[in-house]
């Protein structure tokens, strides 16, 4: 029996790069349909991440060529991993496995081939690994290998080189809703599910059109939310370094009084002041990182939605189409 197959692109003000990675999606998906690897009903699921361009019209108009395009939109902006999850949930309901890509044509899509293959071979998820990073600048490629290898020394358990091009089945989606986490870090998730695994390695390829969406300074908030939400070893480095200045001084407090039983006087303020700053900015410091896990529990226990749908369109696999606005739904 033929799985029916989802492809899940997150898009957010992607007017430009969509008409052009759109054909390339399609044609793929018509091509396994032809194959017969998938099912007639696989569809390409566009979630809109709260648009301010066109992206949503552009979805629209895949949707009313071809019966195998359907769309999602959210109420607003909401993030890369909020509308990834949203598209994931979406399908939950109606695919055997999905895929999740960045709408950006630079994950090679030919690699969906080699992913089908491992999940009839038993894997319930299989991540899209980059082999090499010839593509990127030199900046890019240092802060993002930096950041795998920080995140597996804080034993955080993510796979080298993957970021969210991965296929899973929908044994580990069902799984994924007791998940519910409102900080959202997906290539960090899926690891702890469990479940049979594999890599498909693929060359990552110079975005098609438009400009990336993710800065230094998003791609910084995600490493910090990511180390934040698996794993709690900074909390534990500020527990070992405070025991370590404690013992520290106390050595100085006894070189201090013995100094003075013998009667020398212990001299040095400027050496003091120095010591006294420099232990006040550690204390800033593991202030700030303390704060980050206090701030992320706060969120967690307010449990607000992690996404709402706005808007559906398309010829669902259900059957149903879908043209106008819907009821809010909530997750």
């Amino acid at each position: 029996m033929r799985p029916i197959f989802a492809l899940i692109i997150p898009c957010y003000n992607e007017e430009r790069v969509l008409p052009v990675t759109g054909s390339l999606f399609l044609n793929k998906i018509k091509e396994l349909i032809r194959s017969e690897v998938i099912d007639e009903k696989s569809r390409i699921l566009y979630v809109d991440d709260g648009s301010r361009d066109q992206t949503w019209m552009v979805i629209r108009q895949f949707a009313r060529m071809d019966v195998h395009c359907i769309g999602i939109r959210q109420s607003r902006n909401r993030g890369h991993q909020s509308a990834v999850l949203a598209g994931m949930m979406e399908a939950r309901g109606w695919c055997d496995i999905a895929v999740t890509i960045d709408c950006d044509g630079q994950d090679d899509i030919h690699a969906v081939d080699e992913m089908i293959q491992k999940y009839e071979e038993g894997c319930d998820v299989v991540y899209g690994v980059r082999s090499s990073r010839k593509t990127d600048r030199f900046l890019k490629r240092f802060t993002a290998e930096s950041f795998y290898r920080l995140m597996n020394w804080m034993g955080c358990e993510i796979v080298f080189n993957h970021a969210d091009y991965r296929l899973v089945s929908s044994r580990v989606l069902n799984e994924f809703v007791d998940y519910k986490e409102v900080n959202l870090f997906l290539r960090g998730m899926f690891p702890l599910i469990g479940f049979e695994s594999g890599q498909v390695y693929y060359e990552r390829m110079e975005r098609k059109a438009g400009k990336s969406h993710y800065p230094v300074g998003k791609m910084l908030g995600l490493a910090i939310d990511g180390i934040t939400s698996l794993s709690i070893r900074p909390i534990r480095l500020i527990t070992a370094m405070g025991i370590f200045v404690s013992f520290l001084s106390f050595l100085g407090v006894i070189w201090a009084v013995g100094s003075r039983l013998m009667g020398r006087t212990v001299t040095g303020w400027t050496s003091i002041i120095c010591i006294l700053c420099f232990l006040s900015g550690i204390q800033l410091v593991s202030l700030g990182v303390i704060g980050e896990y206090v701030g992320k529990t706060y969120m967690e226990a307010k449990a607000r939605p992690r996404y709402i749908i706005k808007d559906r369109i398309g010829m669902f696999p259900s059957g149903e189409q879908q043209e106008e606005p819907e009821k809010k739904e909530f997750e």
